[in-house]
């Protein structure tokens, strides 16, 4: 018999059954549907990422206050719990060959009010280079000066957010706004960086010189962190062990489960996101799994009803001539057609779901052609490796115990 003649009564038996036939589907599509959602998910999550870096630049170290731990296996405290990050140890890593640009960070939270609106935001503290190192562009206004920092004074640059909120019609550049009841005086304004891989506003903050903010709003003499851009990409690593061991000679730390501090490159913290967000994407995969084995399973019981439905035309079939390999083929031919159609159809919702979770959820999502190959090799294999029992089950009938089965 014939392919085009195999496949033509394939899809007529599909017709002949239409509900029992897209219930039998039902779980390929889920399957499908699920398995292109959750790579587009894992591609887009990877490639925010990406992007993630690239805007941050590759050469940047972040240099944190760390844990403190009392009496060996007693008390601890969480990162960034420590009070002994201080400019001091800024300056001193400053002074390392291998470091390019440098800036102390102190970070908090405040309302800032701008005539009649008010926001409630992230207030960011750093030097004249804090902008550079964190490879941050300005849309309008400039940055604050060596003076502003020697001086503390009131200047701030806002976030686009943060920006749009306070002064909605007008230009924020050169206008007062008011940190905790203190007048502040805008002197720039970032460009828009938009949503971040996990979806937060990247633009709902404040940048002021950390002069200021460590001695007019947060009344602290350490920092919080050091951000640091390193010569080169290639001395990133080389510039990270120098200042751990520059603070661990200057704290007097002997041993390094001790540390008070922490030293992360963007590097780290990207495959730390990258291994997380697969750790979650081979979840959701399994599960996508599951359903694409329930469909299978599915469709195996639903040939087998088959099998039995039509044992007497395939005993009218076999003693006509038709040889064991047509049956087989044509039988085996309906169970990939119904997981193609599946598999179809689940392509279809799988790119919508991707769309409306980028669109509605603003999650990132990116879907390649080799995610829809995958799912399609996933749908035929389904076809394939449940069909074949069920049409080797009528390939083997007996044409006479057929001919008589009612």
């Amino acid at each position: 018999m014939a392919i085009r003649d195999t496949l033509r009564i394939a899809f007529k038996a599909m017709r002949r059954n239409k509900v029992r036939s897209v219930l039998t589907m039902l779980g390929v599509i889920i399957g499908v549907a699920s398995v292109i959602a959750m790579i587009a998910l894992g591609s887009g999550a990877r490639a925010a990422i990406d992007a993630q870096i690239q805007s941050q630049g590759t050469t940047l170290i972040y240099v944190s206050a760390g844990s403190w731990n009392r009496g060996g296996g007693g008390v601890r405290g969480g990162s960034g719990t420590t009070t002994t990050l201080t400019m001091e140890d800024a300056v001193a890593i400053s002074q390392i060959p291998t470091v390019g640009r440098w800036s102390p960070v102190l970070r908090g939270r405040a309302q800032v009010v701008a005539g009649n609106q008010n926001w409630n935001t992230s207030i960011e503290g750093g030097n004249e280079d804090y902008v550079a190192v964190r490879n941050w562009v300005l849309a309008d206004g400039a940055n604050f000066t060596p003076r502003d920092i020697l001086a503390a004074d009131k200047v701030c640059i806002l976030g686009a957010t943060v920006a749009k909120t306070l002064f909605p019609d007008q230009d924020p550049v050169g206008q007062i706004m008011r940190i905790k009841n203190l007048p502040f005086r805008v002197v720039g304004v970032f460009a828009p960086k938009g949503q971040g891989q996990w979806g937060q506003d990247q633009d709902d903050f404040i940048v002021a010189p950390y002069t200021t903010i460590q001695k007019k709003l947060l009344g602290i003499t350490y920092v919080h962190q050091v951000s640091i851009a390193a010569t080169s990409s290639d001395a990133v690593e080389r510039t990270a062990v120098a200042v751990t061991q520059l603070l661990r000679q200057r704290h007097k730390i002997q041993n390094p489960d001790d540390d008070d501090f922490s030293v992360r490159t963007v590097e780290e913290m990207a495959q730390t996101r990258v291994q997380m967000a697969q750790t979650m994407n081979g979840l959701l995969m399994s599960v996508a799994s599951v359903s694409l084995l329930v469909g299978g399973i599915g469709i195996m019981n639903i040939m087998l009803v088959s099998v039995t439905e039509r044992t007497r035309e395939i005993g009218l079939r076999l003693a006509v001539g038709a040889r064991t390999r047509d049956i087989l083929r044509q039988f085996l031919a309906e169970a990939v057609s119904l997981s193609f159609v599946g598999g179809m159809l689940g392509m279809i919702l799988g790119v919508a779901v991707s769309e409306g979770l980028t669109r509605g959820l603003g999650w990132p999502t990116t879907i390649t052609g080799s995610s829809i190959l995958i799912a399609f090799a996933f749908a035929a294999a389904v076809g394939v490796f449940f069909g074949y029992y069920p049409a080797r089950t009528a390939a083997n009938l007996d044409p006479i115990e057929a001919l008589r089965y009612e």
